[in-house]
């Protein structure tokens, strides 16, 4: 992450300032003059969010504060807008950084400060010329603020950055290998376990759908599994993470159309970025969790001895699929890691994946198709998560009648249902593999934007991460 977090008891001098307030008679302004102070007290009266001051060495922001009937998850979510709006304007100035100050409030500056920093977020790496963001320091002045809270806030934020660069990098650095390599780099800075299967060793697996996917490549899979566990993990079963990790997507022999969908398919791994770098900021918070993430990563192309569409594969679980489009490629490699999964007899499954146009069609950027197998208990957790860190869920039905839509005449199931509920279809095609509590998140829409949106940036979203974090890290309360 190129920003760092940090809490102090004072204000350095050099620092640009926010004071966070409802009324502008009421915080610290011994920073101020007697004309800024009035000022500051005519903007008020005009109903500004946000009022600057211009010290010329510095700026010293007010930040209003108002009654609201908002739910505090959208209380939330505003404080985190209002960090990424002035995260922009500072970097517009070409300041280094900014201190929060408010000694009453304690979620609202978090969530200003986790706005600002994923919002300054950037991906140069390819750029001859790199106009880097100034901004390097958001420091946190408030007595309820904890060093605790500030580490744990760093890397949540670090980890979804992490992510956004896995999905951001081009394939012909991210390959199949090469994620697998970066998966190891994780694991070793974050103190997690990391092995990594190659070809030979899926082949004794007999992983037939991640295999299939992969006959069009000249590039060879990969199947990584990672796994946290803390010494005194409150968890008996694991909690068992899946991304999908498709590097890139043509779609094999039934060809995407190149000019408005395949151009992004570096994207088609944003699962697999999720689950690893969500296991990265777990492992970095040491939770006190028994946690494994399975990768099956290649990539999904048309050449050499690719897999056609009428092909008949037999999957790890024994279990025959009739193939009718190679694009509906993801289900195949999720397939056979979703079986592999049940020798850990998981308390609940929790698999990310882009994994249909149908999902994101039906809920665009603003959230991700949810269908689980899970009890209600689960379920209203997860809810309360996605809520918590606005990344929202549109749960759809598990009914059997969307079952019959996959059943094929010449093998057990067929790997497409039809141009109806496609995000519906590829669950029900998923169940087939599971024995266990299971949660699926189709982030088709939300993983990767084609324009801005506040902290969620543009290109690679990293969503996922702060989901698995939160939702698991409420598994330690209780």
């Amino acid at each position: 992450m190129n920003i760092q977090i940090k809490r102090s008891s004072t204000i350095p001098e050099e620092s640009n300032v926010v004071f966070f307030t409802t009324n502008p008679n009421k915080f610290d302004q011994s920073l101020l003059t007697a004309d800024q102070i009035q000022f500051v007290k005519k903007e008020f009266t005009a109903k500004k969010k946000l009022v600057a001051v211009n010290q010329f060495n510095r700026f010293v922001f007010i930040q209003r504060i108002e009654k609201t009937s908002k739910k505090p998850h959208d209380v939330k979510e505003f404080w985190r807008k209002q960090g990424a709006v002035l995260c922009s304007s500072l970097n517009g100035m070409k300041a280094e950084k900014i201190t929060l100050v408010n000694d009453d409030l304690k979620e609202e500056l978090l969530c200003y400060a986790e706005g600002m920093a994923l919002a300054n977020y950037q991906f140069l790496k390819y750029k001859s010329e790199k106009e880097t963001n100034t901004l390097k320091e958001i420091i946190i002045k408030g007595r309820k603020v904890a060093d605790t809270d500030i580490n744990k806030l760093t890397n949540v934020c670090d980890a979804v950055c992490r992510a956004r660069d896995l999905v951001n990098e081009p394939q012909s650095f991210l390959n199949a290998v090469q994620m697998a390599k970066e998966f190891e780099a994780l694991g070793k800075e974050a103190g997690f376990k990391v092995t990594v299967f190659d070809k030979k060793k899926i082949e004794s697996l007999k992983m037939g759908g991640l295999l299939a996917v992969n006959m069009g490549s000249n590039l060879p899979p990969t199947f990584t599994v990672m796994e946290y566990k803390h010494p005194r993990s409150k968890n008996k079963k694991p909690y068992v993470l899946v991304g999908k990790g498709v590097v890139y997507d043509t779609g094999g022999l039934s060809l995407k159309p190149t000019a408005n969908s395949m151009d992004y398919m570096k994207c088609d791994m944003g699962g697999a970025a999720a689950v690893a770098c969500g296991l990265f900021a777990i492992a970095k918070n040491k939770l006190p969790l028994h946690v494994i993430a399975l990768v099956p990563a290649t990539d999904n192309r048309p050449g050499e001895d690719a897999y056609t569409p009428g092909d008949v594969v037999t999957m790890h679980s024994g279990k025959t699929v009739e193939v009718l489009n190679t694009d509906a490629e993801g289900r195949m490699i999720l397939a056979d890691a979703l079986h592999y999964a049940k020798q850990y007899s998981p308390e609940l499954v929790m698999e990310f994946s882009t994994l249909t146009g149908a999902a994101s069609v039906a809920t665009g950027k603003f959230a991700c198709a949810f269908l689980s197998t899970a009890n209600d208990v689960q379920k209203k957790k997860i809810f309360e998560s996605s809520w918590n860190v606005f990344e929202r869920m549109v749960e759809f039905p598990m009914w059997e009648d969307y079952g019959e839509l996959i059943k094929s005449d010449i093998a057990d199931i067929k790997n497409i249902g039809g141009p109806s509920a496609g995000m519906i279809t590829a669950a029900k095609f998923l169940e087939h593999f599971i024995d266990y509590p299971y949660m699926h998140f189709d982030i088709a829409g939300t993983a990767f934007l084609h324009a801005a949106d506040s902290y969620r940036g543009k290109n690679g979203t990293g969503t996922g991460v702060r989901l698995i974090v939160d939702f698991l890290s409420n598994k330690v309360v209780r």
